[in-house]
């Protein structure tokens, strides 16, 4: 049976990255939550992760502990030099592009002065972002299969038959959410599922002996490598000691063959035959051998009209799945959560509860929606036009590399790394305070005006 409590409280369904910092970040300010996650214990899928100047800036207001703690686990690129460099770029074909008047000294790479990498292995930072919830809010093997809205609470069914009652669902249940479909399907069924991008991917970690064996010191600094239908992305991680990288085929006039998942195990000998055509250096023949043999189909979430509706919002891949290409996807979760966190502590000093309260839970989904909604899609836009550049797709700058290196090197990112996220809590909580305003009005209004009949 349901719990039924009037204690204002926030069941967040998912332990990914966004739904981790929305629960660090509600802890701090006192704010009751449960975390539901399906998996056994918290997930280690994926594996190399990082955050640009706006993920870290976001954390150290959700909770300046952390950065010390996760710095200390990071790793940049090799060379005093190259601390500035998001990527620097080469080609996929043989000689890697490596003797064109493009490349050497940097010349090809992209970043900002004020820019510093930094990457480690998920399940590091996963590590450290755990260490600041107590494992009494979280719950373990719990498969969501039922949203229910009623008046006062939503309620919550499990696959174990456990249901729960609370204020607010959150959810941060990965691209493929059952949360996101739930909300969506009613309004936009065209926007309830991911979309396949027309690319796909193998990945991989291997020791850093293994892949300095194979490509020398191409290792130093994260790489994209640009081809046509083809590219790859490379960078260190785990102190320097590993090396991830991910390979890419892009398929543009292909459907998915594997309708209702995003991932396909498939042979050594599959895997092998997506990059045994011509334009690939050898050396990334023999890097891709050693990648799992997990075919991962691109997806993202092209389109969201909405992240919100009643007691239900969205956050992290749940709301904005996207390509990978610009290492944002965990960053712009943090800042879901930065600024949900505010909304849902003003939501919480309300006296008002159970149905009376719905009006200003309204109001506070809203002005998150109305904050981050639009950041979070041109952040989507621009990581998929950035693919199309990786295989030489764009309409403007096809396979001229020194086109793409124009745009990617002149403030491409500088709006997306340097955002004043006060502001944007500032504004959340003003529009919330405000439309909390407006909508009790005109409650009372339309009360008056019935009385009066």
């Amino acid at each position: 049976m349901a719990v039924q409590s009037n204690e204002f409280n926030v069941a967040i369904v998912g332990a990914g990255v966004a739904g981790l910092a929305l629960a660090m970040g509600l802890h701090r300010k006192g704010v009751p939550f449960t975390i539901y996650e399906e998996a056994k214990e918290y997930s280690v899928v994926g594996a190399g992760i990082g955050f640009g100047p706006n993920g870290m800036q976001a954390l150290d207001m959700i909770e300046p502990r952390f950065r010390p703690l996760y710095e200390n686990l990071c790793v940049g690129n090799k060379g005093v030099d190259a601390q500035w460099v998001f990527f620097e770029g080469l080609l996929l074909e043989p000689g890697l592009g490596q003797d064109q008047a493009w490349n050497g000294n940097l010349k090809s790479a992209w970043g900002h002065p004020d820019y510093l990498r930094k990457s480690a292995h998920r399940k590091e930072l996963l590590d450290v972002m755990t260490s600041f919830i107590p494992i009494g809010s979280v719950k373990f093997n719990k498969k969501l299969t039922a949203i229910r809205e009623e008046p006062e609470r939503v309620i919550l069914g499990f696959a174990d038959g456990e249901v729960a009652s609370h204020t607010i669902l959150a959810g941060s249940d990965g691209i493929a959410s059952i949360v996101r479909e739930y909300l969506l399907k009613p309004i936009h069924p065209e926007e309830a599922l991911p979309v396949y991008s027309g690319a796909h991917c193998y990945r991989a970690v291997i020791p850093m002996t293994e892949a300095y064996e194979i490509i020398g010191d191409v290792t130093d600094v994260a790489k994209v490598f640009f081809g046509h239908n083809k590219g790859a992305v490379s960078y260190r991680i785990t102190g320097g000691k590993e090396w991830n990288f991910l390979l890419i085929k892009a398929t543009p006039n292909e459907a998915w063959p594997y309708p209702g998942r995003v991932t396909k195990q498939v042979t050594h000998q599959e895997m092998m035959a997506d990059f045994d055509i011509p334009g690939i250096d050898d050396r990334f023949r023999k890097l891709v051998a050693k990648a799992k043999t997990v075919k991962w189909g691109l997806f993202h979430h092209s389109k969201t009209s909405t992240y919100y509706r009643d007691r239900i919002c969205l956050l992290g891949d749940s709301a904005h799945a996207s390509m990978p290409f610009q290492a944002a996807g965990a960053a712009q979760g943090v800042e879901d959560a930065l600024v949900l966190t505010y909304v849902l502590e003003e939501l919480a000093k309300s006296s008002a509860r159970g149905s009376e309260q719905l009006i200003e839970i309204n109001a506070g989904l809203k002005a998150y929606d109305a904050v981050r909604r639009p950041r979070a899609q041109r952040q989507l836009d621009r990581a998929f036009e950035v693919g199309k550049m990786i295989y030489f797709q764009h309409p403007e700058c096809g396979d001229d590399i020194n086109k793409i290196l124009h745009k990617l090197q002149n403030g491409w990112l500088d709006w997306l790394w340097f955002p004043d996220l006060q502001a944007d809590v500032d504004t959340a909580l003003s529009q919330t305070r405000l439309e909390m305003q407006r909508k009790k009005k005109a409650k009372l209004l339309k009360e008056n005006q019935q009385g009066s009949v």
